[in-house]
């Protein structure tokens, strides 16, 4: 993994330790929700698979390490810290909470435990690849809860911000509930289902759209689904109903949904093909998709694209990687921020999850009847177990959202703040 995929000063405090002789200092570093998006009352967590294979495959390469000794910023870095990232590999102990959990603000994701300068290179990474994935299991989560059991399909990397934004897209809008994606990568890398027919470039590519709709027919069989509104979409029913069975059904992609699914029904009623479905789709969000249900549409399916791919309604979310204690000298030093609107807590933390609240309290402390969220998973520079699959994930996600989660769930920081001491008070960092 590229060890300059990171902002400058993460690389210059590195330096900086290194030439300070802080190099073996042991550094806690904590992952944390400071504030939700707007318009969510919780968030869904993914990511991590991301941050394990970032963590245990960080390095840095012969070249990168000779760009950086040619900027100005590194004039003065000795060179045994030249050897030092020659040699770089990630030795210390991460705690995460599992993908597909329910999260709340001010609740830890993870911790990184390892020499100071290990567990400062990788704050850039892990906070973009974690908040990105989990903005969209969120999204993807409230999509589906506004579908009421109908199949969404995730149609979004051609408006994702980058072509693997969309395939660790597809992965996140999967865990969040999503039947499958449209990308055949994300299909073919993380296992999960891929859907998709043709576009409306195949229909206007033919002479008359029985043709095209026949050839399609030809090819997929008891897939098809029918693209009906390049021209016309009753006509496009009529012909998909004239042309028959095999057929998974018809897709609109614009107009008035709910009075063309209404008359596309009962076209294909009238056919005989009361079991072919009807999939809508364009520019659909979970408001959209609860009203044309709520309308009493009779869509079978919903194929949701930009807003789910960007998570177009709330594309940005607070979060912080802090230090939160340090070992120098044989000592441990609780750290803190204590600036205005950025504070936070000192101590390794352990999050303790209840039925009605969650607890926040240090690591070392224990609530019974309680889960442990902050889980061992890298210790000493390895992976403890295997990263759970997108399906097994989707599958705690599914537990997770059932019942919906309540806002306003309560975390109780009394017993970390009476841990919190005069002897272990922030110090102003």
């Amino acid at each position: 993994m590229n060890g300059l995929l990171t902002d400058l000063y993460e690389l210059t405090m590195a330096a900086g330790y290194f030439a300070a002789g802080r190099q073996t200092d042991i550094g806690t570093f904590e992952f944390t929700i400071r504030r939700l998006p707007r318009n969510r009352d919780f968030v869904l967590l993914a990511g991590i698979h991301r941050a394990v294979d970032y963590l245990l495959n960080l390095s840095f390469q012969p070249d990168e390490i000779a760009y950086l000794r040619g900027l100005e910023s590194f004039r003065k870095a000795p060179q045994g810290f030249w050897d030092y990232l020659a040699a770089f590999r990630f030795t210390g102990d991460v705690f995460a909470v599992p993908e597909g959990t329910v999260l709340y603000a001010g609740q830890p994701v993870l911790n990184v435990r390892a020499p100071v300068i290990e567990g400062q290179i990788p704050e850039t990474y892990l906070l973009s690849a974690i908040t990105f994935e989990t903005l969209i299991a969120t999204k993807a989560a409230r999509i589906a809860h506004a579908a009421q059991g109908r199949d969404v399909v995730e149609f979004g990397t051609r408006r994702a911000h980058s072509p693997e934004a969309g395939v660790l897209g597809a992965r996140a809008a999967y865990i969040g509930g999503c039947a499958g994606t449209s990308n055949a990568l994300a299909g073919f890398r993380y296992g999960i289902p891929v859907m998709g027919t043709a576009a409306h470039s195949w229909v206007m590519s033919f002479e008359t759209e029985t043709e095209a709709f026949r050839e399609l027919q030809t090819l997929l069989a008891g897939q098809t689904v029918q693209l009906i509104d390049t021209y016309d979409p009753i006509e496009g029913a009529r012909i998909a109903a004239r042309l028959g069975k095999p057929l998974w059904g018809v897709r609109i992609d614009s107009g008035d949904l709910l009075r063309l699914s209404r008359q596309i029904r009962r076209i294909l009623d009238g056919a005989g093909l009361s079991d072919a479905k009807i999939m809508a789709s364009g520019d659909l969000d979970e408001g959209r998709i609860a009203g044309i249900i709520a309308d009493g549409a009779p869509v079978d399916a919903f194929g949701v694209g930009t807003e789910l791919a960007t998570s177009g309604d709330a594309p940005s979310m607070g979060t912080i990687y802090k230090l939160v204690e340090i070992q120098h000298g044989g000592e441990t030093r609780y750290t803190a921020k204590s600036s205005p609107d950025k504070r936070t807590l000192p101590g390794t933390k352990q999050l303790f999850r209840y039925p009605e609240y969650d607890l926040l309290a240090l690591h070392t402390e224990c609530a019974a009847g309680s889960e442990a969220m902050l889980k061992p998973l890298i210790i000493g520079g390895r992976l403890v177990e295997p990263v759970p699959t997108a399906a097994e994930i989707r599958a705690r996600a599914a537990a997770a959202l059932n019942p919906w989660p309540t806002a306003g769930r309560r975390t109780d920081h009394s017993l970390l703040l009476e841990k919190l001491d005069e002897k272990l008070r922030p110090v102003q960092v």
